[in-house]
């Protein structure tokens, strides 16, 4: 197991030297430029300050000279300074991250939490109420965008009902209210987007799952467990619950991607000082450095959740385990 993760982790490095190289590209080629943004929000700027710009931000230099300055600058643990206000990159994402993160392990933990006991026990109840039920809630949610859904939840219960507040993730001065009150204000704040980031990644998690469940009691050897006399409960829960489980952990690593992607359109609908709103307002700005230091942590996230799923099918299926040993 050791030897695997080391191994994993050294494969790593070149995925996401591979990942900041595509990156730094796209940006780079993308229309505009921060001396552009700066000129376009200053009708009186003379074209010698745009150039003028252009050598600060050091965007006269050939692109793979830029890249590999920022690489070094990464190896050295920095992120560099932002174009717009002049701040170090990386005290931004330290004060937007936790937020960022909270958001995604509530919608992850929320969409196990559900999924997988919704969608075994349809499974278990092919063809009833329940599993129609399901059936046209996992076809609403792949249908519906789930920008319009958060829209709609925040008139409704934000503004017709005035049950949830619509932005932000604390009231104004909540800071001084006791421990308790504040937990709950926080946790008001974070409804609405936590379950709407949640709603698409459930209907398909619950589907994904009894699909799964399906094919694996259709097997010999759940009928040979059945047919020894072994009680339900324990066919279900130990012989086909733990292979029916392959699968969904690994979508695991599937899931953390798109939710760290839709965090730039959550957090910028519900005003949520996030990394989303933040690589908005910086690709609006074109601020490359904070861009960049964005994207950085969202790929190396996003290579630990595959860390993280590749381990946990290497728990969960003892056959990889004995294909290691060998």
């Amino acid at each position: 197991m050791l030897v695997y993760l080391i191994k994993r982790f050294f494969l790593m490095i070149p995925i996401l030297m591979g990942i900041t190289l595509i990156c730094f590209i796209v940006i780079n080629l993308a229309p505009g430029s921060p001396a552009l943004f700066q000129e376009e929000i200053s009708p009186k700027a003379s074209p010698e300050a745009a150039e003028a710009l252009k050598k600060l931000y050091g965007l006269d230099k050939p692109i793979h000279e830029r890249y590999f300055n920022w690489l070094d600058m990464v190896i050295s643990l920095e992120l560099g300074k932002s174009f717009v206000d002049g701040r170090d990159v990386k005290e931004k994402i330290k004060e937007r991250l936790p937020v960022t993160i909270i958001l995604n392990l509530l919608s992850l933990c929320l969409i196990f939490v559900m999924a997988i006991p919704i969608g075994i026990y349809s499974a278990l109840k092919p063809g009833t109420l329940f599993d129609r039920v399901l059936t046209i809630f996992v076809f609403t949610g792949f249908s519906i965008p789930t920008f319009w859904l958060a829209l709609i939840a925040m008139i409704i219960f934000g503004v017709n009902l005035g049950w949830l507040p619509i932005s932000g993730i604390q009231s104004i001065g909540a800071e001084n209210l006791p421990l308790g009150q504040r937990i709950i204000d926080h946790f008001k704040h974070l409804i609405m987007p936590v379950i709407i980031m949640s709603f698409a990644g459930l209907a398909g998690m619950s589907r994904y799952t009894r699909s799964s469940m399906l094919e694996v009691l259709s097997q010999d050897y759940i009928r040979t467990a059945r047919a020894k006399g072994l009680p339900e409960r324990i066919v279900i829960m130990k012989h086909a619950f733990r292979n029916a489980l392959l699968p969904v952990v690994t979508l695991l690593g599937l899931a953390i991607p798109g939710l760290i992607g839709g965090s730039v359109i959550f957090e910028s609908i519900f005003s949520i000082p996030g990394m989303g709103q933040l690589f908005y307002s910086s690709a609006m700005s074109r601020d490359y450095p904070t861009i960049m230091g964005i994207l950085l942590i969202g790929a190396l996230l996003t290579l630990i959740g595959n860390l993280i799923a590749d381990i946990a099918y290497f728990l969960v299926d003892p056959r990889i385990r004995v294909k290691k040993d060998v």
